[in-house]
């Protein structure tokens, strides 16, 4: 059974160890947290978002971020998401994020969620399409690492 609970310090060990290569870290962070290897310093970047671990049992499986992407209260963002390698391929991302869209719409109040994913992340655009996510037909290009990335703009709606 997943759950989800406000991100803990002691978290920060497990959740730096997904990041096992690059591509993964880009796929991960479009570089916001620093240059890979990703480290301590460069995570306490979430600090200011609301962090949620996702755990299984006691154990982190996953993580993500929220935040207020403007002075309207009706949306929030999620970011930062991972899971565990381990965990992968089990549902774990979908239902950490069906439990991160519950907080965000029954206890937040928000009627509106957005998140932003790599086109070439099929595997992500695969898990968040399974979390009720659709795309707006909104896009960013990212250039990191001097190579461009575009980042499509999901939403799921109350």
């Amino acid at each position: 059974m997943i759950r989800i609970r406000p991100y803990k310090d002691a978290d920060e060990e497990s959740v730096l160890s997904w990041c096992k290569d690059e591509h993964t870290y880009t796929m991960w962070t479009a570089g916001i947290l620093g240059p890979y290897p990703v480290t301590g310093e460069g995570f306490k970047k979430t600090g200011g978002l609301m962090r949620f671990t996702a755990i299984d049992e006691k154990e982190p499986v996953g993580f993500f971020t929220a935040r207020n992407p403007s002075e309207d209260l009706s949306e929030l963002r999620f970011g930062f998401i991972i899971v565990s390698p381990a965990a992968r391929g089990r549902g774990v991302g979908r239902e950490m994020l069906r439990l991160g869209l519950k907080y965000a719409f029954g206890v937040y109040g928000a009627s509106r969620v957005t998140l932003g994913v790599f086109r070439e992340n099929l595997p992500a655009n695969a898990c968040y399409r399974a979390a009720g996510f659709e795309y707006t037909g909104e896009s960013e290009i990212y250039v990191i690492g001097g190579r461009e990335y575009a980042a499509l703009d999901m939403e799921c709606k109350a």
